[in-house]
This record gives C-alpha cells, structure tokens and sequence, in this order.
C-alpha cells in the first residue's frame, strides 16, 4: 500500500510500504525454483543422449556391416568416428556441470535401434537393405537434432553457455550427417533399389 507525505517544499512524495519488494522476492524465489526444474531436466534428458549415443556406438557398426553402396559405408565410418567424439562431448558437458557422467537408458533410441535391426534383417542385401539402412539412419538423425537443439536452448536459457557451445558443434555435426544420407539416397541407392 503506497501513501502520501508532503516534502518540504509542499510537493507529495509516493512511499512504499513493503508490499512491491515482498512481490519481487516472491518473482525471484519463482524464477530461481523454474531455474532449478529446468536444469533437473536439462540434466535428466543429457542422461539419455549420452545413454543413445553409446547405444549408437554399437549400432552403426552393425549398419556398416550390412551396407553394401560404397558411398553409404563410408558415410556411416565417418558418423561412426563422430559418435565416438560425441560420447566424448557429452562426457565434457557433464564435468563442466560437476556432475558425474551418468548415462539413463533411452527408450526412444532402442525402439529406433530395434526397428533398423529388423529392418536389415527382414530386407535383402543390396540397395534394398542400403535404402532401408539409410531410412532408420534418417529416423535416428532426426531424433538426435531434435535432442540436441533442445538440448541447446535449454543451455542458453540456464546461462550454460560453454555446454552450449559444445552442444551446437554436436547438432550442426547431425545436420550435416543427416544431408549426407540423403544425398547418398538420392544420388545412387533409391534408384537402384526401385530396380530390384
């Protein structure tokens, strides 16, 4: 509640009872509790990519294995390598927070995994398998930029800004993974397994 004195000059002079800092205390306490449930989930969701891109370290090998396009496997050796740098990264984003690295299971990238399994295992060798190979390669491409982007701003919001930074370099590194298997389809695979 606000009320009014005359200065010594006759003028009104407005003073504050209290009331508009108690309200401010109240905004910072809220911000700071909102703070705090975001960097819960922040820290909840980078258990689970580090648990994916472990998970992919296994996988993508297993891809090389039943891809037969010359293009597509050299492709995927180079995500390999990249994967193996983002465990890494991953690893460095959690010293940088003081935690321990904890890797949670991801459900969404075994239900991926599994389906790219099925699929090489159901489809002939050829460029039949190689589309097929690139599609659940696309599918798990694109569950990564939509983890890492969030991931992101999620950093950018906590003020985390060197995790962000190294969760840029692994989002822009998914984007350009993700083109180059579409272009690795268009260029030769679908083509040739339309053929079949």
């Amino acid at each position: 509640m606000n009320s009014t004195n005359s200065g010594s000059n006759g003028t009104k002079k407005s003073t504050s009872t209290g009331s508009d800092s108690s309200k401010q205390k109240g905004t910072s306490n809220d911000q700071k509790m909102q703070s705090s449930q975001l960097m819960q989930l922040f820290e909840d969701q980078l258990k689970d990519i580090y648990w994916a891109e472990k998970a992919l370290t296994n996988a993508i090998p297993k891809m090389i294995k039943n891809a037969t396009s010359e293009e597509l496997v050299e492709a995927l050796t180079s995500h390999l390598a990249e994967t193996e740098e983002q465990v890494s990264r991953v690893e460095q984003m959690f010293e940088l927070l003081g935690k321990k690295a904890v890797a949670v299971k991801c459900e969404a990238m075994t239900g991926l995994i599994k389906e790219a399994e099925k699929m090489m295992e159901e489809c002939e060798e050829g460029a039949m398998c190689d589309a097929g190979i690139i599609f659940a390669g696309q599918k798990i491409e694109h569950y990564e930029i939509a983890s890492y982007g969030t991931l992101r701003q999620f950093a950018e919001t906590l003020g985390l800004t060197e995790v962000a930074t190294l969760l840029e370099t692994t989002l822009d590194e998914e984007k350009a993974a993700d083109k180059k298997l579409t272009e690795v389809a268009v260029s030769a695979v679908n083509v040739e397994a339309a053929a079949e």
